[in-house]
């Protein structure tokens, strides 16, 4: 049976999210931390890291390489987000319920697979399935472009078989950044750069899929399509070959059983039944019995995966033990943050488009700042997990999230964009470009190198399930406090009681993350003193 210890991990974390036992694989050798080696796992060098091998050139273009998985991701987010209502009127869809399932949809798959993906990675080579997830995120880009002769179903179906592409590309890419980089202050700026294209991803997405809609909504997805091609060359090119772990040698019938089927299935059907239920509420009103009845099997699937995992699974797909009280806290402060984001995002360009009476265009162009804010907030945060603990960064990265998200909800409808919108924008990016990073270093430097998929499934699947389900929670308020949303008075009161849910978890985010923070404080005194009681 697998036990949860409740042990303080963040106060045995360092500065740089390194975790000194060696149940995590850790050890100190010469002053930096290595990988442990066992009998099973032999390393040959002290350079086991294949970026110390690289050079100049081949390190930088290798990361900007493994930094497409994160771009990428967001672009397949923003590129419908942008055009939504166009794409909506093609097919003769005005329902706000159903037009969120153009994004929930997406992000529901991205998020509930990337678990497994990791897991592929970790049996069948990161490389491998990173490269896999390239094609199949540009196969159903193509289908959703193609859609346009067909219907919204077939959209939606498309849509959420893209997201399977992100789950296959993001875990495997913070994992190939995992195993490349030994712990310290490069792999902690491989991380932040990593985070810092989410911002700037969401952005170009907004672009070019405006400036495609120009000519034909279509075009924006099969061009990407296109491109996203060119990108799983480039991968195959420039990612190094791994050198096989011990798990990658087992024959496929063990590898089968390493998947933890049982575990995959009852783990999906919870995540997948208990979004369902909640984006499809919105739309056809929480009186179809089918709808509750996703719910309530949502939650006895997550019931019987948590049975499974802890007292059956013998190589489970969450090893729960990593999850000590204070990585909890973390998980509960990015999920909190990360749903808030989701709700941010959605709303912000439709008041916008709907209230404000902006083009597509006109969208991007007021998003734009992100991009740049991201750039100066991703440099700042690799410094920052260098000098100060990840607790209070995560408590900065949840004060940037209420921040932005309460400019924009008490922003007047015909406001000047440099007031509060403009303000909002340079906001929002610091709290993506700290919150992502720290959370990535503290998974990864938490876990064991043959299982850097894992850590990075985990962090991906809170980011990006937590975007879809809060969409979810956000479109059933809207619909119960917009009075149908006939007048732009009632469409801004459904919006606002969307954007103050966000602004609530973030209460909750930043009350946890104190809460975390003091944890850290009241235990680097007690070390203070213990050791100044010795001397």
């Amino acid at each position: 049976m697998n036990s949860i210890p409740m042990a303080n991990a963040e106060s045995d974390i360092d500065r740089d999210g390194h975790h000194p036992d060696n149940e995590v694989g850790l050890r100190h050798r010469d002053e930096n931390l290595e990988p442990a080696v066992d009998d099973e796992q032999k390393i040959a060098t002290t350079s086991a890291y294949a970026a110390d091998k690289m050079s100049i050139t081949h390190e930088c273009v290798f990361i900007a390489t493994i930094c497409t998985a994160q771009f990428t991701t967001q672009v397949g987010l923003t590129q419908t987000l942008g055009i939504l209502h166009q794409i909506g009127d093609s097919f003769g869809i005005t329902n706000p319920g159903v037009l969120s399932w153009f994004i929930a949809g997406y992000s529901l798959t991205s998020g509930t697979f990337i678990l497994i993906a990791g897991r592929l990675g970790d049996l069948f080579g990161h490389k491998r399935v990173f490269f896999i997830g390239m094609l199949w995120f540009a196969l159903w880009t193509m289908v959703a472009g193609l859609s346009v002769y067909s219907n919204q179903y077939l959209f939606i179906f498309a849509r959420v078989f893209q997201g399977l592409g992100p789950a296959a590309v993001l875990p495997n890419g913070l994992a190939l950044l995992g195993i490349s980089y030994r712990p310290g202050a490069r792999k902690n700026m491989a991380f932040a750069l990593f985070g810092a294209c989410a911002p700037g991803g969401g952005v170009f997405g907004l672009v070019f899929s405006g400036l495609f809609t120009l000519a034909w909504w279509p075009w924006a997805f099969w061009s990407y399509a296109i491109t996203l091609v060119l990108l799983a060359a480039l991968s195959a090119l420039v990612i190094p070959a791994q050198s096989r772990s011990r798990d990658q040698d087992k024959p496929l019938r063990e590898k089968l059983q390493m998947l933890d089927i049982p575990g995959a299935v009852t783990g999906v059907a919870a995540l997948v039944l208990f979004n369902f239920a909640w984006n499809q509420a919105p739309a056809y009103g929480w009186q179809q019995p089918y709808i509750y009845v996703a719910l309530i099997l949502g939650v006895l699937f997550a019931v019987s995966f948590f049975f499974i995992e802890t007292r059956w699974s013998k190589t489970p797909l969450v090893p729960f033990q990593v999850f000590t009280g204070d990585i909890t806290f973390v998980v509960v402060c990015v999920a909190c943050g990360w749903a808030c984001f989701g709700i941010w995002i959605f709303y912000v360009t439709q008041f916008i488009e709907v209230l404000r009476g902006g083009s597509p265009l006109l969208n991007a162009a007021y998003i734009c700042p992100v991009a740049v804010s991201g750039a100066f907030a991703s440099v700042t945060t690799g410094f920052l997990l260098q000098r100060i603990r990840a607790a209070w960064v995560v408590a900065f990265s949840l004060m940037c999230f209420m921040v932005g998200t309460i400019l924009v909800a008490t922003a007047p409808v015909h406001q000047t964009y440099w007031a509060q919108l403009f303000v909002c924008m340079l906001i929002i990016p610091w709290s993506m470009d700290t919150s992502f990073p720290a959370a990535t270093v503290i998974f990864s430097n938490a876990v064991k190198k043959e299982h850097q998929g894992m850590g990075g499934a985990l962090i991906g699947t809170i980011v990006n399930y937590s975007i879809s389900l809060g969409l979810g929670f956000a479109g059933t308020i809207e619909v119960h406090v917009n009075h149908g949303g006939t007048t732009p008075a009632d469409i801004l009161q459904g919006y606002r009681g969307a954007w103050y849910f966000g602004i609530g978890l973030t209460g909750i985010g930043i009350v946890l993350s104190l809460i975390f923070v003091v944890k850290v404080y009241w235990h680097d005194v007690k070390e203070r003193r213990s050791l100044e009681a010795r001397h």
